[in-house]
């Protein structure tokens, strides 16, 4: 016997919908979705339009209760800050997925796509998708305030340096463009021997400091004043400054050490000239091509003084050279520079052409110099040299000139510079005339120097033509690949004028 069994197929039922009448699926609410959306908004209590403050001098947001947050638009950071503006209502439902929703730029309009779940009745659990309405408003931070106040400052840097020549602080201005260690300065001003530096916070004023540290050869004293005090809460507001002395020497000038310090350079002679002001001093013996680097702390243990002014630097006129090619080197002698020419040169005075008096010299421009070139030298011999360590020196060791650089026509070489630096926007307080001398004069120590140059953004400048690396009298130029191109964005990427992402 045999039994036959019949397959059964189990489905499940449907029941109608107690409302409509509409059959549908078995729910614990035993409602259709439709009637249970119309009875119940799970949404309700989460606001559909909520504002956000945005600060357009800096680009950041608020995020309460006190601080600015940098986000870029439909970024992660900035959903989060828009949803923790509805924390509060989104902690009653689940919230299960979040979105931008796409706006236009400008329209100060950001849009945000929830999905929440939420168990209504009888345990039945509920989705609803809906769009969050966010109004950006104009509001300045507090930071900014401060800048536009410009008056409002917690910290000061004061750098000095007691020369009468501007060439390193050119130089740093360069270094800081940089690097952008002037971003967070409330204000700079300028002095006639120096620069000061607002900060809101002591923290961007050390950092500042270190910065001049790590770059040029100085040192610092901190000192603070204490502005108002709360005795109940034990607070104190003080007012912070750093005072930064940048060693007195600057690039070509013609210095006298210490025998004991010229001793622990490598028994270099004492006149020695300096050919570079990094984060150390580098100088070079014009009679045995010696160099050497001082930093800081060793300058301030033996500290020396230029002994020329620059504008005591007269022209001469190249009447001999020849190149000194066996070099006897003393015992214990340090590094030779190997981007120098040791020569001996006659030299003559542009000024006493009349009469044939003539100074004989040692120099490290032998590469450079031949018989009818201008070169730019101080005269020794017939100067007032009010200086320590040269009073005690044999005067056989005293040359009577120190050749300094060669000499281009200024003229020409302005007019066929064709590139050109950006500068710090500041303040500036009673300005020397002879400033724009001094920055031709930097400039010109960035066309011969290619060490300098490495820590130089350089741009091009497009209203001058483009023309040969030299010109006629070999003066030195920068080449076109060490420029940069001074970009301005002022388009996107169609080519059309771009929109501010707010306005």
């Amino acid at each position: 016997m045999e039994y036959v069994t019949d397959s059964t197929n189990h489905s499940l039922g449907h029941i109608l919908c107690c409302e409509c009448g509409v059959p549908i699926s078995p729910n614990p609410a035993n409602i259709c979705v439709a009637c249970l959306r119309s009875k119940v908004d799970i949404s309700q209590g989460i606001p559909k339009q909520v504002s956000i403050s945005f600060c357009k001098q800096c680009q950041r947001y608020f995020q309460p209760p006190g601080t600015w947050v940098q986000c870029a638009l439909e970024s992660k950071e900035l959903l989060a800050l828009c949803l923790k503006k509805i924390k509060a209502p989104l902690s009653k439902v689940r919230l299960v997925d979040a979105g931008f929703v796409w706006t236009e730029p400008h329209s100060k309009r950001l849009k945000v796509k929830l999905t929440i779940q939420k168990e209504v009745m009888n345990g039945a659990i509920l989705q609803q998708v809906f769009v969050v309405d966010y109004v950006v408003q104009s509001q300045m931070c507090g930071d900014c305030h401060r800048v536009e106040a410009k008056d409002f400052w917690k910290a000061v840097v004061q750098v000095r340096q007691k020369t009468l020549h501007k060439k390193t602080f050119y130089y740093l201005e360069q270094l800081i463009l940089k690097y952008g260690v002037h971003q967070n300065t409330l204000r700079i001003k300028e002095i006639h021997d120096g620069l000061d530096f607002y900060y809101s916070s002591k923290q961007h004023a050390q950092k500042m400091v270190e910065f001049l540290q790590c770059t040029v050869p100085c040192r610092y004293k901190a000192s603070q004043r204490l502005i108002s005090q709360d005795i109940h809460s034990n607070t104190y507001n003080y007012r912070s400054t750093f005072s930064v002395e940048i060693v007195p020497i600057c690039k070509d000038n013609v210095v006298c050490l210490s025998p004991k310090l010229a001793q622990s350079l490598g028994n270099m002679n004492q006149i020695c000239v300096c050919i570079r002001i990094s984060s150390a001093i580098h100088l070079i013996d014009p009679n045995t091509l010696q160099v050497a680097d001082i930093d800081g702390s060793t300058f301030w243990s033996h500290p020396f003084n230029s002994l020329c002014h620059p504008k005591q630097l007269e022209e001469f006129i190249v009447m001999e050279c020849s190149i000194v090619r066996d070099l006897k080197r003393s015992a214990g002698a340090g590094v030779i520079s190997k981007k120098h020419t040791l020569g001996e040169v006659w030299v003559q005075k542009t000024s006493e052409m009349d009469t044939d008096k003539q100074y004989f010299c040692r120099t490290h421009l032998g590469h450079l110099l031949n018989p009818g070139d201008l070169v730019l030298g101080f005269d020794l011999a017939n100067c007032n040299l009010n200086d320590e360590h040269v009073n005690k020196m044999n005067s056989d060791k005293v040359p009577d000139v120190v050749l300094i650089k060669k000499s281009y026509d200024r003229t020409k070489r302005q007019r066929r510079r064709n590139w050109k630096l950006k500068e710090l926007a500041r303040d500036r307080e009673n300005m020397d005339t002879d400033d724009e001398r001094q920055y031709q004069d930097f400039l010109e120590d960035l066309e011969e120097d290619e060490a300098i140059r490495k820590n130089v953004n350089i741009y091009r400048d497009s209203t001058i033509p483009v023309e040969s690396d030299t010109d006629d009298e070999g003066a030195p130029r920068i080449s076109l690949a060490e420029m940069l191109e001074d970009l301005h964005i002022s388009q996107d990427a169609t080519g059309q004028e771009g929109a501010a992402m707010m306005t």
